[in-house]
């Protein structure tokens, strides 16, 4: 980034990956920026008017989308279809507006559950459009592919600067941690800490054999900001850690359990759906750029979660 006055704005402020965003640029704040945290209370970024009169307001130059429509395995049951629109909708109004308002680069956040649901392993950027996702979250899954067609589209008539990031499952303070529409380590988290509470078993949807690779929401801050001054490519780039740090949902549980010191009942509802068994991602392009790039070992931020949410229970989201 060049250093004239650069004026970020980021949708989806107040959310999981947004709030890591401020937590992080409070120490990494550079003199020619102005970042601006969009919530739901500045915009309503279904409604196009509302958006580009937000853009008018703020004028950015540079605009980071976290914006969704999301939840976890139990909301998207059901619902693919709102999924599909608002996103679609959501996502055709921010970038137009930045189209519009000639933002200088979009940085969008895209998510592992848009690769192929039978594919090869590990995943990587280029196996995106090989085939059709999981059919349990297909409308959310194929509103974000088209977040990556449409900025193709952008780049190629308009020359736009127009690049997406895909993380893995995202975790940490600030999620939403209400069972059915959030993250599956914020449900397991919210659930746990009412087993303890209560004195009752503590119940986990399926087999807990899914595999997946976890991203605390700091260490995917610091990503979206280099990605943000740094990334050149129009083409996304996962954001991952590594092959070997991918878990299974019954070790996740494990570690949320040893940092609530649970030593109540455990039980795993194998009648009930695993979702998608295993969505391992090749970080190799992050790691060409950024070779030494450290993540929170996972214990470490499931603790600093757990304790998060204890402390903020009665504000937290659920």
């Amino acid at each position: 980034m060049d250093m004239e006055k650069n004026v970020i704005l980021v949708t989806g402020g107040s959310g999981l990956v947004g709030k890591g965003i401020q937590m992080v640029i409070k120490s990494d704040m550079r003199e020619a920026e102005e970042w601006i945290f969009l919530t739901s209370k500045d915009a309503n970024l279904l409604n196009k008017k509302e958006t580009f009169d937000v853009f008018d307001k703020y004028k950015p130059t540079h605009v980071i989308h976290l914006a969704a429509i999301v939840g976890g395995l139990y909301a998207h049951i059901g619902a693919n279809c709102e999924f599909f629109r608002k996103n679609m909708q959501m996502n055709d109004n921010i970038l137009e507006a930045c189209h519009k308002t000639k933002v200088k680069k979009l940085v969008s956040c895209l998510s592992t559950c848009i690769f192929p649901n039978k594919t090869s392993y590990p995943i990587d950027e280029n196996m995106v459009h090989n085939g059709p996702p999981h059919p349990s979250n297909f409308g959310f899954s194929y509103a974000k592919r088209m977040m990556d067609v449409l900025s193709t589209a952008y780049n190629e008539e308009h020359g736009c600067m127009f690049t997406s990031v895909i993380p893995c499952n995202i975790f940490g303070p600030h999620d939403n941690f209400n069972v059915f529409q959030g993250h599956v380590m914020s449900g397991l988290i919210s659930k746990a800490y009412e087993a303890k509470k209560n004195g009752t078993t503590f119940e986990i949807w399926g087999t807990g054999a899914a595999q997946r690779q976890f991203i605390y929401n700091l260490d995917l801050a610091k990503l979206f900001i280099w990605a943000l001054r740094e990334y050149k490519e129009k083409e996304p780039i996962i954001f991952s850690p590594d092959e070997v740090d991918e878990l299974s949902i019954k070790d996740i549980a494990k570690m949320i359990l040893e940092a609530f010191d649970f030593k109540g009942e455990v039980k795993f509802l194998t009648e009930k759906p695993d979702g998608q068994l295993k969505k391992t991602a090749n970080n190799a392009k992050m790691r060409k750029y950024l070779p030494q790039f450290q993540f929170t070992p996972t214990r470490e931020a499931v603790r600093e979660t757990v304790e998060w949410y204890v402390k903020n229970y009665d504000s937290a989201r659920k």
